[in-house]
C-alpha cells in the first residue's frame, strides 16, 4: 500500500568536504524525488562544538513514503556520504539530513518527532526554510515561516548566504 504523495521539508548540512557533500546530496535528492526544490545555501558556525563552519539549506520533496520510511531513506543517503554514526551527536559531519516537516503532520515517536523543534530555535534551519517557503505555516504554531523568521529570537549561528554553486 502506498501513501498519498506528501511534501516533506528537509534540512541538509555538512562541514566536512561540505561543498562536495552538499552538491552530491542535492543531486541525489533531485534524482530520487523529481521536482525537488532547494533553498539558497548558507554558511553558519558550528553549534554546540568547535568545528569548521557548516553549509546548510532546506529541500522540499514530494514523496509517497511514510515519514519513517523516508527517515530510513535519508539515513541511507547520509551513510552513502560517509556519515560516522559513532561520532558524538554534536560533532562535525559529512552529511546530516533531517525531516523538518511532513505536510502538517504532528508525530512523536522514539524515531522521529515532527515538526522538528529546530525550526524555531536555529537560524540555519529557519532562514532557508523561510526563503524556500515563506507562506508555509508551522503546523503547531500556525505562523508562516516568514513571520517566524521576522520574529526570530533563537540561536544566532552567524548565518550568511553564499553563492551556489560556489565559483572555482
Amino acid at each position: 500500500m502506498h501513501e498519498a504523495v506528501r511534501t516533506a521539508w528537509l534540512s541538509l548540512g555538512s562541514n566536512i568536504d561540505a561543498v562536495r557533500n552538499i552538491a552530491a546530496a542535492m543531486r541525489a535528492l533531485a534524482g530520487d524525488y523529481p521536482g525537488a526544490r532547494f533553498s539558497p545555501v548558507y554558511r553558519s558556525a558550528a553549534v554546540g562544538f568547535e568545528g569548521d563552519a557548516f553549509l546548510n539549506l532546506v529541500a522540499a520533496i514530494d514523496t509517497g513514503l511514510h515519514p519513517l520510511q523516508l527517515k530510513h531513506a535519508l539515513t541511507a543517503l547520509e551513510d552513502a556520504h560517509g556519515r560516522d554514526r559513532s561520532a558524538p551527536r554534536w560533532s562535525s559531519r559529512t552529511l546530516d539530513v533531517d525531516i523538518l516537516l511532513y505536510d502538517d503532520l504532528w508525530l512523536c515517536s522514539p524515531e522521529l518527532e515532527l515538526p522538528r523543534e529546530e525550526i524555531t530555535r536555529m537560524a540555519h534551519v529557519l532562514r532557508p526554510l523561510a526563503d524556500l517557503a515563506p507562506d508555509l505555516r508551522h503546523p503547531v504554531i500556525g505562523r508562516s515561516m516568514a513571520e517566524l523568521w521576522a520574529h526570530f529570537e533563537g540561536e544566532d549561528d552567524g548565518i550568511e548566504r553564499i553563492d551556489w554553486p560556489p565559483a572555482g
